[in-house]
């Protein structure tokens, strides 16, 4: 009699099928920034920055930017853990009684909203004139890349300077909060859409020869539809390094623009104005008007770049 065998088990080991979020877990990206405890740490207070900008009038003692709710008896008020220091003022208060911990988060947001719109107004019109340039080429590409190398010779912030002070030169006072705000993007999207359009255009001068671009020609695709569907899909990964890094560089352009003068006004300050305001009184021993502010934006220009060093790393074949 011979003993029974135990059928061998068939079954292949379990797979992640769990959608677009398990092959995300399932990533090298991920693999790479869960191993990385400085580009977790980046991570986390980046999305700290852009919660308490969000919620700003939750978080706020006061809205430092309605005058109905400042009290100049409340002015140049010393940090709360000082001997001169009052309740609630945590961080202390600048010249016109606004609490400076309302000002900063308030002053984030317009931050944060400007580097954002600029970054989004760069990458549409560079990624744009980038595939124009890449899959037409000939007269266009150069006349796309010869505007583009003129515009390499200025500093970023001499472009966005120039835009900002000719809005002024024709609008005059007529520009309020929110038009400065809006002139402010226009300046520094302006600035920055170079270094997409010349990735973009690299990435697509290599895709465009590439036998799926001949097939989608072949099928009789528009050349519209073939560019956004099939050729900036795989051009992606550089964009988002660049854009990821332009946050960076578009704050501190409007910080730098604020501080000038040539950005937000004191009435609606962003980090860049607080800064100002309080150079004016660092002498004076009221160091805590611009320490807080520039702390903030130095703390977020440092996390976003971390990112952004990260993400480089990540999506370079050749580190993998």
């Amino acid at each position: 009699m011979t003993d029974a065998v135990a059928p061998r088990s068939t079954e292949a080991a379990p797979r992640n099928d769990s959608g677009w979020l398990g092959r995300a877990l399932d990533s090298d990206i991920f693999y790479s920034f869960r191993r990385s405890r400085m580009t977790m740490v980046a991570a986390a207070v980046t999305v700290l920055f852009f919660l308490v900008a969000i919620f700003a009038s939750v978080l706020a003692v006061q809205n430092p930017f309605d005058p109905a709710q400042l009290q100049l008896l409340n002015s140049r008020i010393a940090p709360l853990w000082t001997a001169d220091g009052q309740s609630p003022f945590l961080l202390g208060t600048d010249e016109q009684g606004r609490d400076v911990l309302s000002a900063i988060l308030y002053g984030l947001r317009i931050s944060l909203t400007v580097g954002v719109l600029g970054v989004l107004l760069a990458g549409t019109l560079g990624i744009t004139l980038g595939l124009i340039a890449g899959y037409v080429g000939g007269a266009v590409d150069s006349v796309i890349m010869r505007i583009a190398d003129v515009q390499l010779t200025f500093p970023a912030i001499l472009i966005a300077l120039l835009v900002n002070g000719v809005a002024k030169s024709v609008f005059g006072n007529k520009l309020d909060a929110m038009s400065t705000l809006i002139v402010l993007v226009v300046a520094i999207g302006l600035s920055f859409w170079v270094q997409y359009a010349r990735t973009v255009r690299g990435s697509v001068l290599v895709e465009k020869n590439k036998d799926y671009v001949a097939a989608a020609q072949l099928i009789g695709l528009p050349a519209p539809k073939i560019m956004l569907r099939h050729v900036l899909p795989n051009t992606m990964g550089p964009i988002l390094v660049i854009a990821t890094i332009n946050l960076a560089l578009a704050i501190i352009t409007e910080a730098t623009l604020s501080f000038l003068g040539s950005g937000m006004p004191d009435t609606m300050p962003s980090l860049g104005t607080l800064i100002r305001i309080g150079n004016n009184y660092l002498f004076a021993g009221e160091w805590w008007i611009v320490a807080f502010p520039g702390i903030a934006l130095a703390g977020l220009i440092l996390s976003i770049n971390l990112l952004g060093d990260w993400l480089r790393d990540a999506l370079n074949p050749k580190l993998r």
